[in-house]
């Protein structure tokens, strides 16, 4: 067996709050081998990342303190070194990937600035010499023109570019320890395995230990070779990542593993035959028949709420002196019909214009050009007075509800407030409205005098659902409605929106980014890419037989939740890369 490198024993930390104390952990025991994965899954409020910044010395020092045991790394009690002592350790021994890449960069310097620094610091490497080594961190983590990436800042670079960052910056000093807290939470699943599999490669080649905090099973599942489950500040229970998720012992463990969306089987299924298939043969491409053109939809009698024929929407920017304005084509072209009572689901990484066709078929962006066709109303060429009356027949549910809710606001006034433009109900009837699609969503009466910070982010959701429905729509648009949410809670939320369905007869446009959840909602799914369809069809036909290498991409980059399933992580790789060259994503390397 390997030589523990770190061994946290019966580790407790208090914080004050104007609330009184809390303990976020209390008598932790957790131990990690040189050159390990272990994973480290929970909830949101789990205690995972305090865990973590007990680590590194992170805390906050006037709030927090750890009160009792002991966080032995490489033979030394973390807990007793002094502030010096650590800075001398972080970075160098131990490296932290943070979630938010964006935060954690400094805007205001190069990344030149940000990557030499540790090198100066630790290795005590000369200007030059640590300007030398900066580009072969970026070359190793898969970045190209070095030389433009280290004289820009991080807001010139996308998501992926800037997690790559900070995977190079983590990785500098060769540490011995490396923790990535939620290090893919925000990327897309092709980004995502890419990110994944820089982090395993990185891990074979110099040794690294990593300590992967995830709340995504699908990624625990494929890359660690033990799993620790915590709830509630506490350790649940500790086993090799393949025994856990065949025979979980704590009860916790049991109720996180029964929310792996039963659709895992098929996705597992689907990545399987994509890695047998290879990729070696010759496959369609954009523009050879059956690669991108949409299917027609399976029989169904229902009638055609929605159909969208064409729709394109251009984005202008500012024009600059002597210089044409910049132009946008988000959505180019788009067509597809959604059945009453159906949902279609449009998928897509970030930049396909999936968000944007979602805003412009209910006019938030005003379409370019097509035609909008809403219960046999033409939407493009509706008055003021007519859209508003429409409206009321066509809702969304926004990806990130706390921005969307007015924190000044209760959710009695933000849900009074279409009733009072749409309806002549008084005082009383608004109340009894709110109070009746409070509980319709699973919230309570007594929720009705709240304001949005004191709800948790799946409650938030769910009050962004409530709104959404306040009016009894037709049509509900659900832009990335979980995808911000822990496994349990977006189990919760999904069969409340099924549920919900088949109570009101709604019909959903669901907008996401993970075909495991979309293949749980969905009846028929538009894949977009830079804007355009690539594959339309219904949920058997893009699983079973995906038709365009972009589509194939994103089913195999799926981490699937159950360890047994490995994919040879090169045969991912190829898959991947050639579904991204065949949809023409632009390089990473851009915003």
């Amino acid at each position: 067996m390997a030589e523990t490198l770190l061994s946290i024993e019966n580790l407790s930390i208090r914080i004050d709050t104007s609330r009184g104390p809390i303990h976020p952990v209390r008598n932790l025991d957790l131990t990690i081998a040189r050159g390990e994965m272990v994973g480290l899954v929970g909830e949101s409020g789990s205690g995972k990342s305090v865990t973590a910044m007990s680590i590194t010395g992170l805390l906050p020092a006037r709030q927090a303190r750890v009160t009792g045991g002991h966080i032995r790394f490489d033979g030394r009690d973390l807990a007793a070194l002094s502030d010096r002592q650590m800075r001398s350790i972080r970075g160098k021994d131990i490296a932290t990937i943070f979630q938010e890449p964006m935060t954690a960069l400094n805007p205001v310097f190069t990344i030149r600035d940000q990557l030499t620094e540790p090198l100066r610091q630790h290795m005590r490497l000369g200007r030059r010499q640590a300007a030398d080594r900066a580009g072969q961190l970026l070359d190793m983590v898969g970045i190209r023109n070095t030389a433009r990436v280290l004289a820009g800042y991080p807001h010139e670079l996308s998501g992926g570019m800037r997690q790559r960052v900070m995977i190079a910056m983590a990785m500098a000093c060769e540490p011995k320890l490396l923790i990535a807290d939620e290090p893919t939470t925000a990327l897309d699943v092709t980004t995502q395995l890419q990110i994944l599999d820089l982090i395993m490669d990185l891990q074979e080649q110099h040794g690294t230990a990593v300590l992967l905090i995830t709340h995504d099973l699908g990624v625990v599942a494929q890359t660690c070779q033990r799993v620790a489950v915590m709830y509630g500040g506490e350790l649940q229970e500790t086993a090799p990542t393949e025994q856990l998720f065949a025979a979980p012992q704590a009860d916790y463990t049991k109720r996180l593993l029964s929310f792996i969306p039963s659709a895992n089987e098929h996705v597992i299924e689907a990545v399987e035959a994509l890695a047998e298939e290879g990729t070696d043969g010759p496959g369609p491409v954009r523009g050879e028949p059956g690669a991108g053109a949409p299917t027609e939809a399976p029989d169904d009698d229902a009638p055609v709420l929605l159909e969208v024929t064409d729709l394109t929407k251009v984005f202008t920017g500012r024009r600059r002196r002597l210089r044409p304005a910049d132009t946008v084509k988000a959505v180019d072209g788009v067509s597809f019909r959604v059945r009453r009572g159906r949902t279609l689901a449009i998928v897509g990484e970030s930049g396909s214009g999936k968000s944007t066709t979602g805003r412009a078929l209910l006019r938030l962006h005003e379409p370019t050009s097509g035609a909008v066709t809403f219960n046999g109303a033409d939407l493009l060429a509706a008055s003021d007075d007519e859209l508003r009356r429409l409206r009321s027949e066509m809702q969304i549910v926004f990806q990130d509800t706390y921005a969307s809710l007015d924190p000044r606001w209760t959710i009695h006034r933000a849900l009074a407030e279409p009733l009072r433009l749409h309806t002549d109900l008084d005082d009383a009837a608004i109340r009894a409205r709110i109070v009746d699609v409070l509980e319709t969503v699973g919230l309570r009466e007594e929720d009705i005098d709240r304001f949005p910070h004191e709800f948790s982010g799946g409650q938030r959701q769910r009050i962004g659902i409530a709104r959404a429905l306040i009016l009894n729509p037709s049509l509900v648009v659900c832009d990335e409605p979980v995808s911000a949410l822990d496994v349990s809670v977006q189990a919760q939320v999904l069969d409340l929106m099924k549920q919900l369905q088949r109570d009101l007869g709604l019909t959903y446009v669901f907008i996401s980014h993970d075909l495991s959840v979309v293949e749980m909602m969905a009846d028929e799914i538009v894949v977009m890419s830079q804007g355009r369809v690539v594959e339309q069809g219904s949920v058997e036909q893009i699983f079973t037989a995906p038709q365009h290498p972009y589509t194939k991409a994103l089913l195999a980059a799926i981490p699937v939740a159950d360890p047994t399933a490995r994919v040879d992580r090169a045969v991912r790789r190829r898959i991947v890369e050639r579904g991204v060259a065949a949809a023409d994503l632009p390089e990473r390397e851009v915003a």
